[in-house]
């Protein structure tokens, strides 16, 4: 597996909490450039919750040590890095797959895509969104809820028909663990962990309103819709506490 080039020079990469979290000015267009030239990739969307699983989750923290590009998704982890006197803008992670989306549905080339994840209908449900969008975007879909044999079928469909990007939305650390397992089945694509973008994509919830988003608390209106989230909401303080202690 291809490791980043030479655009991570070690002056743009910043560690919370152990982890990588890779400072790009243009995260879409470095990855358009892997797309074209092929070069497989791992992206993870890093937040506070997934920074607080690696505390106990050795497994996920070498994922997200060797993925080839980390991208700072979350409030935590943009306040961490201002507390540190470093200024990034916040890039959460199905707005990064939605500019990708958009620049390959508008470039000359017919691309192929692969919504991967969600319960019954809900990927094809995003599937239909895209496709009305770009006609000529090939996306071919498949819900997370299979059997270990359709498990096997759907893994030999996805190294059959190659797409080149490969969106995953199984949640947190399942789908990390997933693409880190099967990503040699499709080497040469773009991999990212989309979460529950497809639940977005599809209508079946909505995201929280941009003021919300613009200053950093789009976690209280995800903890409104689905208030079951409040124990992985806890990560919040966890990581606060982790992030004064690491000054």
């Amino acid at each position: 597996m291809s490791k980043p080039n030479s655009i991570f020079a070690n002056s743009q990469i910043f560690s919370v909490l152990n982890l990588p979290v890779h400072l790009l000015d243009d995260y879409v267009g470095w990855l358009y450039q892997r797309l074209t030239t092929k070069q497989g990739t791992h992206v993870v969307t890093l937040n506070a919750e997934m920074a607080i699983l690696t505390q106990t989750d050795a497994t996920l923290a070498q994922i997200i040590q060797e993925a080839d590009l980390v991208i700072p998704d979350g409030a935590g982890v943009i306040i961490y890095m201002r507390m540190r006197g470093i200024k990034h803008r916040r890039c959460p992670g199905i707005e990064l797959a939605e500019s990708l989306l958009y620049r390959v549905g508008n470039a000359p080339e017919i691309h192929s895509v692969c919504f991967f994840g969600g319960s019954p209908g809900v990927s094809e449900g995003s599937a239909s969104l895209w496709r009305e969008k770009f006609p000529n975007l090939r996306i071919s879909t498949q819900h997370g809820y299979l059997s270990e044999e359709e498990q096997q079928q759907w893994r030999e469909n996805l190294q059959q028909e190659q797409p080149q990007i490969i969106f995953v939305g199984l949640g947190v650390p399942r789908q990390e663990i997933w693409i880190q397992k099967y990503r040699y089945l499709c080497p040469s694509s773009i991999w990212i962990g989309v979460g529950g973008s497809f639940d977005i994509w599809s209508g079946e919830k909505n995201r929280a309103p941009s003021w919300l988003r613009n200053n950093n608390l789009e976690w209280s209106y995800r903890l409104y819709q689905e208030p079951y989230r409040w124990r992985r909401m806890l990560a919040l303080p966890k990581f606060f506490l982790l992030s004064l202690r690491k000054q």
